[in-house]
């Protein structure tokens, strides 16, 4: 008597399953990148200070001038250049965290916000700047992504742009009155225009695409 055997089918495996880790992967990739721009671009910031400290101070020129058309060129030098490796410092964490949860959309999307930002500051600086001063620094910048942050999650309204806006609010939220005239030496023009900036390029970017649907597929074999 012979008994036939059934052949073992191998275990299921939900597609659905398969997919969700795929997009995981994915976000989780994207941000490891998102984080790697900002920090490639915060070095950036410290070689160019470490080569101003070699040559004697000889970047600081590349600050903006206000009003001097021949010199306009430097509201695209100036956001990535300090006043020394105090200034440098103090702006380096909040440029690595702000950046980066910016940077967590897209990496087209920090590139669009941050540059808005650059122009947006930078020609607030340029026109409104008292006669005879350079401008230099990142504060436009972290101003203007603490901006961007604040109206993306009011925009978007998304439970993950919103928990940002509130911790971006509570920790850094004290940081607005530097964007309010008082202290001597500090460019509140750069911070009152880039957190402008921030804004602007909250409200003009595309919004992130909602999620869509798995598509229906016909159950087989393997498929719950």
């Amino acid at each position: 008597m012979s008994i036939a055997l059934a052949p073992q089918l191998p275990a299921p495996r939900s597609r659905t399953a398969g997919r969700l880790s795929h997009t995981v992967e994915n976000v989780t990739q994207s941000r490891i990148r998102a984080i790697l721009t900002v920090v490639a671009l915060t070095a950036l910031m410290w070689v160019l200070e470490i080569f101003d400290l070699i040559t004697g101070n000889a970047l600081d020129t590349f600050g903006i001038r206000p009003r001097t058309f021949d010199d306009v060129y430097t509201i695209f030098t100036a956001p990535f250049l300090h006043y020394g490796f105090d200034h440098l410092i103090a702006n380096s964490v909040p440029m690595l965290v702000l950046g980066s949860l910016v940077a967590f959309s897209g990496i087209g999307r920090f590139a669009g916000a941050s540059l808005i930002i650059i122009l947006v500051s930078g020609i607030g600086v340029w026109f409104t700047s008292p006669p005879g001063s350079i401008t230099l620094g990142a504060s436009g910048l972290i101003f203007g992504y603490f901006g961007f942050l604040v109206l993306r999650g009011i925009i978007e309204r998304k439970t993950i742009d919103i928990v940002i806006m509130i911790c971006v609010v509570l920790f850094y939220g004290a940081m607005i009155w530097g964007a309010l005239p008082g202290q001597e030496g500090i460019s509140w023009q750069a911070h009152l225009f880039g957190f402008i900036g921030g804004l602007l390029s909250a409200y003009l970017l595309p919004r992130r695409d909602q999620p869509r649907p798995f598509p229906a597929t016909t159950p087989g074999p393997y498929a719950y």
